[in-house]
């Protein structure tokens, strides 16, 4: 299965972490977020990366080159940053089949594989990891409405007032049928295409979307402090020791 990720972000709220690299190259725990996207994209399967790059794309393209682990790497560049919708087309042309979807700036530890598997069914369409958030949190993500059997009926982008406080969390699996949605989007308030009206599409057009609740965690890297949360977290869950953290420490004091 191909993995497509979204990196083509700017990171205003990382800086200035983010004064002189793009969002996904800020380390976490010693090694670039965008490292730790791959890494786990890999190990679902992915043979393929797909990567939309942007800000300072240059700095990615040089440090990964053409494979990662030995799975090859494609680059496609967002030249203006307009919505996820906007950037998952860039990649169209490449996409050939079900493929996974990661935001670049997300750290996860959870169940990943539960939503390759469920796209491996034939009765899903699409499959997302959602979590439940604090509701005056949920104004800041795509916020689900699900059924009795755990399929989204509606997502709403960064409502003022949330339908409910299940939210998405920035790793999904589709269809090719998305970049069809994708055309069809129109600008959002915002100004952009988002991604969640295109997801809309395919749920008034019929198509099954399963909602997957996260069992375990992510940070959303979108603040100096949440690299902060997110090296804390993995340290707990023994995917970093204190003596990496400690060379790390020592190579960004000199």
């Amino acid at each position: 299965m191909q993995a497509v990720v979204l990196a083509a972000g700017e990171g205003t709220r990382l800086r200035p972490l983010t004064e002189d690299k793009p969002k996904g190259m800020v380390e976490v725990a010693g090694k670039p977020i965008l490292t730790h996207c791959f890494e786990q994209l890999v190990e679902l399967g992915a043979d393929e990366l797909l990567v939309v790059v942007g800000y300072k794309k240059q700095a990615i393209i040089n440090h990964f080159e053409d494979e990662f682990e030995g799975v090859p790497i494609t680059y496609a560049h967002q030249r203006e940053q307009k919505g996820l919708a906007h950037a998952l087309l860039t990649v169209e042309e490449h996409i050939d089949d079900d493929f996974m979807l990661m935001l670049g700036d997300n750290i996860f530890q959870a169940n990943l594989d539960d939503v390759v598997n469920r796209q491996a069914e034939s009765r899903a369409d699409a499959a997302f990891l959602v979590e439940e958030v604090p509701w005056e949190e949920a104004s800041r993500y795509g916020v689900c409405n699900t059924n009795k059997y755990g399929e989204i009926t509606e997502v709403v982008e960064k409502p003022d007032d949330p339908p409910s406080n299940l939210v998405m969390t920035g790793f999904y699996t589709f269809t090719p049928e998305i970049l069809h949605a994708c055309h069809l989007v129109q600008p959002s308030n915002r100004g952009e295409y988002e991604i969640s009206d295109a997801i809309d599409l395919l749920i008034h057009s019929g198509r099954t979307i399963d909602a997957i609740r996260m069992d375990g965690w992510r940070t959303d890297v979108g603040y100096p402090e949440d690299r902060d949360s997110a090296e804390e977290r993995l340290q707990e869950a023994g995917v970093v020791d204190t003596e990496d953290e400690a060379e790390q420490a020592d190579a960004t004091a000199e």
